[in-house]
């Protein structure tokens, strides 16, 4: 693939190198001449100094022949410009925005964004994890997003425990995929499947029906 990087940070230094590895075609684009000067020793001629949100700067990096941009700078303004550009300008069948304030996500869903990475999400997620009174903890938004995986510690006093997943009804569109017992580990589970106290579920909902899906497995019954 040929993958464009718009933004030289650390973020944007370190997915190159992955991706270069892994054998794909990566260009960076970064403004700042010294940090061009800096990645330039050490990638070579991958490194283009440009505005990655400019048409002119994308035209003359070939964004037309590209399989994705990945905008990775610290201003989510000009990541969501550059996919944009991207996108409407050049055709570029899938493009990736990294987002600070996680408050963006919808707005960059409704410009046409495929897919955007908040790190305070993620960081958010894995502090809720530790946390007793957050049972219900999303994973991953789907392409679609309207679809979710969420993960869910079973608590002790749930209406669920030591029940058949296949005795209670899911919330329309939501299936239970995977349950990481305490003693068992991960498997696929089944309708026959008994739910216990501490069991990890990691199911599929729709964000319509995630409150449903937290009452029926963590509340009393």
């Amino acid at each position: 693939m040929y993958i464009i990087v718009v933004g030289g940070g650390e973020v944007g230094y370190h997915l190159s190198k992955i991706l270069l590895n892994e054998g794909h075609e990566v260009l960076i684009l970064e403004q700042d001449a010294a940090r061009c000067e800096r990645l330039t020793e050490e990638l070579g001629g991958i490194v283009h100094r440009g505005d990655g949100c400019e048409a002119a700067t994308l035209d003359s990096v070939g964004t037309g022949r590209a399989d994705m941009m990945v905008a990775v700078t610290d201003g989510d303004e000009d990541n969501l410009v550059a996919c944009q550009v991207a996108k409407h300008r050049f055709n570029v069948p899938r493009t990736l925005a990294r987002i600070t304030n996680p408050g963006n996500e919808t707005i960059f869903s409704m410009l046409g964004i495929d897919a955007t990475v908040s790190s305070t999400n993620l960081i958010l997620a894995h502090i809720e994890q530790e946390l007793p009174s957050h049972h219900l903890i999303p994973l991953l938004k789907l392409k679609s997003g309207t679809l979710e995986i969420v993960e869910v510690k079973i608590p002790t006093g749930s209406g669920v425990v030591g029940k058949r997943i296949g005795d209670f009804r899911m919330p329309k569109g939501s299936a239970v995929l995977l349950v990481v017992g305490k003693e068992k580990g991960p498997f696929i589970p089944t309708d026959d499947t008994v739910l216990e106290a501490e069991d990890d579920v990691v199911a599929i909902t729709s964000a319509e029906h995630e409150e449903a899906m937290r009452e029926m497995l963590v509340g009393r019954q």
